[in-house]
């Protein structure tokens, strides 16, 4: 990465020619990763107190995940039509606190023997909502910070946090629940977003948000938008159908996974954790690869290949038998490849998307795609519920394992299966979607 001075452009944005050696980007690197920790620590830490202390069945383990999934069906549009309106620093800041609170109110009731079904649903849908916010905004965020030609690697260094809190994050959920109790393990995904909190706030730059006329468009209009952005983009469209049908499959796998660790296969919960953890190094890996490969590769060829290795590798989960150490180590092996492939699409996707993208339609962008393609992820859980609960652990993640692979086919029958070894060119937004005049949410640097 050279290694001289930062300059400014001519648009006012910082011009970083070596990410860390911004401390605005290491700290928005900083918080963004223990904010995933304590959002992956959460995300065992709630369904495995369903399930270990509470005896919940499969409906209700699917109802407790499409709870905690809804937002992102609810509230995806919202979010990217305020993120392109307000400072996404603030948007993280606000966020953190309020899952904070959520999470240490989760705590607060387990303490008092409160912590039922109900609270879990109302936890999970809470801090659901306010992660929707959060994710829209730090990948808004990213684009505000740095120049289009750094956004694979700022993505990469930010995609390889999200995995070291893949890493963390399960482990240390599975971990609490099992040796300690669940109000400590609800404690500590509060404390991680609390650090995120200060990280995020301590960032200094003046953000280039889109400037806004005198008279706004309403919010229904701003969000019309965004999806008729995203409808007219072929690239976007094939982004948006291949991961509506991956999230769709992907939740249905992990109703059942979650409920075929411990009841089928007899592991604890430590163990439990260290499974769902073991996708982080492979994502690590998959993050570091995703600054080189599409390089040298392609884009599109590294995008299907990868999508094909990460979504088979789930494929093996049903064969697994017992709880040996041979079983264990398959099952770590699975979640290694599944995050390397994972990963690798996930960060050569937000680089493609970014760079078609208008800054002006980065939020709405980010939302509408995740609106489609995370949008059904409530339906995927409830259907892995009801598949666990009709036809068995087993047959069930095998049905709906297969159904992950339909995504990397919908990739190579679209144009993402042709994108070469440079990012395209921005597109056109729609003539509306940028207000010129000056923006009155950015407040004098501090």
């Amino acid at each position: 990465m050279p290694s001289a001075s930062r300059a400014v452009s001519d648009s006012g944005r910082s011009v970083p020619s070596g990410l860390w050696r911004d401390a605005d980007f290491r700290r928005l690197w900083t918080g963004q990763t223990v904010s995933q920790l304590g959002e992956h620590a959460s995300l065992v830490v709630l369904p495995l107190f369903a399930v270990l202390t509470l005896n919940a069945g499969a409906d209700q383990l699917g109802v407790l995940r499409a709870v905690g999934q809804a937002p992102i069906l609810l509230l995806s549009l919202f979010a990217g039509a305020w993120v392109d309106r307000w400072r996404t620093r603030t948007t993280m800041v606000l966020t953190d606190a309020g899952r904070a609170l959520a999470m240490g109110a989760a705590a607060t009731a387990g303490l008092f023997g409160l912590l039922g079904l109900p609270v879990l649903l109302a936890v999970a849908f809470a801090v659901g909502a306010l992660s929707v916010f959060f994710d829209v905004a730090y990948q808004a965020s990213l684009v505000r910070l740095v120049e289009r030609d750094q956004l694979v690697r700022g993505n990469s260094a930010l995609e390889g946090s999200r995995s070291a809190a893949q890493i963390g994050g399960p482990a240390l959920g599975g971990a609490l629940v099992s040796l300690l109790s669940a109000p400590v393990a609800a404690a500590s995904s509060a404390l991680f977003f609390a650090l995120s909190f200060l990280s995020v706030r301590r960032i200094r730059r003046t953000e280039s948000v889109p400037g806004r006329a005198e008279h706004l468009p309403r919010v229904w209009r701003r969000i019309h938008e965004g999806l008729r952005f995203v409808a007219g983009d072929a690239l976007l469209r094939s982004v948006c159908l291949a991961s509506a049908v991956f999230q769709f499959s992907f939740a249905a796998v992990m109703t059942a996974y979650l409920l075929f660790l411990p009841r089928e296969l007899h592991l604890p919960g430590t163990v439990v954790g260290l499974a769902l953890a073991a996708a982080g190094p492979g994502a690590l890996l998959g993050s570091l690869l995703a600054a080189r490969l599409p390089g040298r590769f392609g884009h599109g060829p590294v995008l299907v290949c990868a999508a094909v290795l990460g979504d088979g590798a789930f494929l093996c989960v049903p064969a697994l038998h017992g709880s040996s150490a041979v079983t264990v180590a398959a099952l770590l092996a699975i979640g290694f490849v599944s995050g390397l492939g994972g990963q690798l699409v996930n960060v050569t996707v937000m680089a493609v998307r970014q760079a078609v993208t208008p800054d002006g339609m980065q939020g709405r962008a980010a939302a509408t795609i995740t609106f489609v393609g995370m949008g059904l992820t409530p339906l995927g859980s409830l259907a892995g519920g009801f598949l666990a609960q009709q036809w068995g652990l087993r047959t069930s993640l095998l049905v709906t394992a297969a159904g992950m692979m339909l995504s990397p086919v919908v990739m190579a029958s679209s144009p993402l299966r042709r994108l070469g070894r440079e990012l395209p060119a921005p597109h056109d937004a729609p003539p509306t979607a940028v207000h010129p005049g000056p923006s009155r949410d950015t407040p004098p640097r501090r």
